[in-house]
């Protein structure tokens, strides 16, 4: 009962923060309601005994979206939604494709035969499919994902040497950026 209304939760939500993502007027801000999303549906891979799994989507996306979040912070023009902006475009374009595929599937549900159990399962399918997917080398792997992570970072910050906050000022309202440079459209 308790994984009933935990597995209903975690389906509203994770279809929540994934409308969210369309209706938010910012990148960072859909960036981070795609992935509580995504980890609202990694908590029904964990309420499925699928450890490895939800641990490795909750990971996974994790790592993605706050990448992500730190390059369009770094060199979006609207990373925190102060002005507004749309996350949706061609709509009519987009809203025949998601049709065309929602009949597409649903069709494929409906007229193709469903196959027939075959042999019997192994024990721990999800335990077989990471020996064979990492083996030992989960620790490695684990480690390397941080070291990129750091050295993407290190070598962004150290790359980009002022900010918007250096050439408009704290409050953003220098109407002249501040650069040592000139150059540019209208500068």
């Amino acid at each position: 009962m308790v994984q009933t209304v935990v597995f209903a939760i975690c389906a509203v939500a994770s279809v929540a923060a994934g409308v969210a993502v369309f209706r938010v007027d910012s990148m960072a801000r859909a960036t981070l309601a795609l992935l509580a999303s995504f980890v609202f549906a990694a908590v029904t891979l964990l309420l499925l005994e699928l450890s490895y799994l939800g641990i490795l989507v909750v990971l996974m996306m994790v790592m993605e979206m706050m990448i992500m979040v730190v390059f369009m912070v770094m060199y979006m023009m609207n990373p925190a939604g102060l002005m507004p902006m749309t996350m949706v475009h061609n709509n009519r374009g987009a809203l025949a494709i998601s049709i065309g595929v929602f009949v597409a599937l649903a069709a494929g549900i409906l007229l193709l035969p469903w196959p027939t159990p075959g042999p019997p399962a192994p024990g721990d399918p999800t335990r077989d499919l990471a020996e064979a997917i990492m083996g030992s080398k989960m620790l490695v792997m684990m480690v390397i994902g941080m070291v990129l992570f750091a050295t993407m970072v290190a070598a962004t910050v150290l790359a980009t040497d002022r900010g918007r906050y250096d050439r408009y000022g704290d409050d953003l309202r220098r109407r002249e950026p501040d650069d040592p440079i000139r150059g540019g459209v209208g500068r």
